[in-house]
């Protein structure tokens, strides 16, 4: 038999069509293709989902924590309500109720140490010696002068 051309065969072969040594190289293309593409979907979707931890980042630290565990509940379970829910803490600023009780401490401390300073988170509190004096007697009340003017 002779190695021919098939005269059914046409002149013009499409470029999509296989060498006849068998190298396929618009499969190699659309492979390369697919795979870049999912890798960018991809990382535009993991963008998307830690939107709201990275605007919670600016935030205080236990919103962030909020958040930042809403994200995982969202990525681990599929329920998107708990994405939205973390996007809506994110973008929500909370009062900060932690520096009016801190301010509120320094200054009870400030009053029970007597010497009109705070107490540090390491010291203690000046204990009166037996047998002594209050620490705040009636004649050094500054509400009882009030009164009595």
């Amino acid at each position: 038999m002779a190695a021919g051309v098939n005269p059914a065969a046409t002149d013009h072969v499409p470029v999509f069509f296989s060498a006849p040594d068998g190298s396929d190289v618009l499969m190699f293309v659309v492979g390369v293709f697919l795979v870049l593409s999912v890798l960018c979907v991809g990382l535009l979707f993991l963008r998307l989902h830690t939107l709201p931890e990275r605007i919670a980042h600016k935030r205080q630290k236990f919103q962030f924590e909020i958040v930042a565990v809403l994200g995982l509940l969202a990525l681990f379970t599929h329920i998107h309500m708990f994405w939205v829910a973390g996007l809506v803490l994110a973008l929500i600023d909370l009062p900060d109720f932690g520096g009016f009780f801190k301010r509120i401490t320094h200054a009870l401390e400030a009053i029970a140490s007597n010497t009109g300073r705070a107490i540090g988170p390491n010291e203690t509190f000046p204990r009166p010696a037996s047998g002594s004096a209050p620490l705040l007697s009636d004649s050094s009340h500054p509400a009882k002068d009030l009164t009595d003017a």
